[in-house]
């Protein structure tokens, strides 16, 4: 009887211990994508403006929203990870250096970059936890619009007409590195890095016809902060 109530309290005890890293947390903070951006050189602009061939690409802009991060500790090491946030926006320009239209601007996208990792964390029991982990990105560009700067460009090149940009849906691997660092047994603060793998299709429409067509690297690093609590 007394090794039974010993196995017991042992049984309590660890169950307790491993509850404390296991279960669901919800954290809210900042989260910024800035993208290393590069794309294909846009060969058909460049040849109705006489420019230098090669001489263009795209770039895109930076930007913060409210991020989201639910956590699910399957056990004291092992984590999954989605990474959410209000939509992004993003100005995209034309990189044309040396030449008249060289930061003309190309249009404005939306875009929702959810992205579900796995996480091995490090130090068990102590107040900062480091991470890494490894994962997939989803990213859903919406609400392109062509920037009148660029409207007018294709209108003197004779491109009149409706004009419309598109880009396609990526996916690709997303890496990741961080830490939390306990406040007390219910919050924490987070700190963390994606690097993600996002290339899109760009095509910029002129009545419905396809003028020009070029892949966009996007490939941003992500990082966030923020405060979280469990549950």
């Amino acid at each position: 009887m007394r090794y039974s109530m010993l196995a017991l309290a042992a049984a309590l005890f660890c169950g307790s211990a491993l509850a404390d890293d296991t279960g669901l947390r919800v954290t809210v903070g900042a989260v910024n994508v800035n993208p290393n951006a590069g794309s294909g050189h846009l060969g058909n602009v460049e040849a109705a403006a006489g420019l230098p061939a090669g001489s263009t690409e795209l770039d895109v802009s930076s930007n913060t929203q409210l991020g989201l991060i639910f956590t699910y500790d399957m056990d004291p090491n092992w984590s999954v990870e989605l990474l959410a946030a209000t939509p992004f926006s993003h100005d995209i320009t034309l990189k044309a250096g040396g030449t008249p239209v060289d930061g003309m601007k190309v249009g404005k996208t939306k875009q929702l970059p959810p992205t579900l990792s796995l996480q091995y964390r490090f130090m068990e029991g102590q107040d900062v936890r480091p991470y890494l982990g490894l994962g997939i990105n989803h990213t859903i560009f919406f609400q392109e619009k062509v920037d009148g700067e660029l409207a007018s460009t294709l209108d003197s090149l004779g491109l009149t007409g409706d004009k419309e940009l598109k880009l396609s849906s990526s996916t690709g691997l997303a890496a990741q590195a961080g830490f939390d660092w306990k406040i007390n047994e219910k919050t924490y603060l987070k700190a963390a890095i994606w690097y993600a793998d996002i290339d899109t299709d760009a095509k910029v429409k002129v009545d419905g016809q396809t003028v020009q067509k070029v892949k966009v690297n996007v490939d941003p690093v992500v990082a966030f902060i923020g405060v979280g609590y469990r549950f």
